[in-house]
């Protein structure tokens, strides 16, 4: 159990770059994309193809990173300059990077095991704990400077904004590059850390990525950007946690990973409603009790008279 708790950990701190990428999209442009399920076999193709060209396996992995900046980049594009829907961006994109993806490895599946990755020199767990707190870190001041401002108030009003003289085709071209650039770099490290890069690995990757988020959010709450940057990051080993937890229970397989997924996104998402509800049913109850004790007591003092 001990090794399935570390274990959960460990990809925890893979996944949470992925859910910061998902977060940038999901919670401040308000953006539907599906791109994630695409750029993020990109980055571990691209990864992993690299290093079993020799390549250094950091200057793979930041390549990786930059191949899902394009492809988010060009998502932007399709939705800014194309017009075209974003939900429908999203998805043209994802089916396009499938045919890219599969002409960058080359076949369904690039092992890399005997080969010389990143965390041939330092586990994951050692590695990844600095790298998450460094780019939530600069993150949180991106989103603290006059672009990072444009970005966050582009999700929240285009029109207000772009009254204010900001170009919002920039800022959603540049939010959709910076997060599908963080969910590329999460697939080269995971793709590295599992010892191959496939096909069919980021298929539900948003699922996942909006699960971390949400989940992250409940537990946290979402009052700054530091507390929403790092509630997405604690989602992401949260949601790791109770996956493994879950599948230690004897009557599940591994094949119910996504029925898990599923359950776990509707409670996070039902839960909060059903709390606001409870408490709202009870200030009204004390409310009612309050108005009946004042006006029996109105009716007291008029008996006296």
């Amino acid at each position: 159990m001990v090794n399935s708790l570390i274990g959960a950990l460990e990809s925890g701190l893979l996944y949470a770059l992925m859910a910061l990428g998902v977060y940038i999209t999901f919670r401040i442009l308000d953006f539907p994309d599906l791109t994630v399920d695409g750029s993020f076999t990109t980055g571990g193709a691209i990864a992993a193809v690299m290093i079993t060209k020799g390549a250094d396996p950091v200057t793979a992995t930041l390549l990786a990173c930059f191949g899902g900046i394009i492809a988010g980049m060009f998502t932007g594009l399709l939705h800014t300059k194309g017009r075209i829907n974003g939900l429908l961006s999203g998805i043209l994109m994802m089916i396009a990077l499938y045919s890219i993806n599969m002409r960058i490895l080359g076949k369904p599946n690039v092992a890399l095991l005997g080969e010389r990755t990143i965390f041939s020199f330092i586990s994951p767990l050692w590695l990844m704990p600095f790298v998450v707190i460094v780019i939530k870190l600069l993150l949180d001041l991106f989103f603290k400077t006059d672009l990072g401002l444009a970005l966050r108030a582009t999700g929240d009003n285009q029109r207000m904004i772009r009254s204010f003289g900001a170009h919002t085709d920039y800022t959603i071209i540049l939010g959709l590059s910076l997060s599908n650039g963080l969910v590329a770099l999460s697939g080269a490290l995971i793709a590295q850390q599992s010892g191959f890069a496939d096909i069919t690995s980021g298929i539900g990757m948003i699922v996942i990525g909006l699960a971390s988020v949400i989940i992250g959010e409940a537990i946290l709450g979402a009052r700054t950007v530091f507390f929403a940057t790092l509630a997405a990051i604690i989602g992401a080993i949260v949601y790791r946690v109770v996956v493994a937890v879950a599948l230690r229970v004897p009557w599940f397989e591994s094949s119910d990973l996504k029925l898990i997924t599923a359950v776990i996104v509707i409670v996070a998402l039902v839960l909060p409603s059903v709390q606001r509800a409870s408490k709202q049913r009870s200030l009204g109850r004390k409310r009612s009790r309050e108005v009946t004790e004042s006006l029996g007591e109105h009716v007291g003092m008029g008996g006296g008279r």
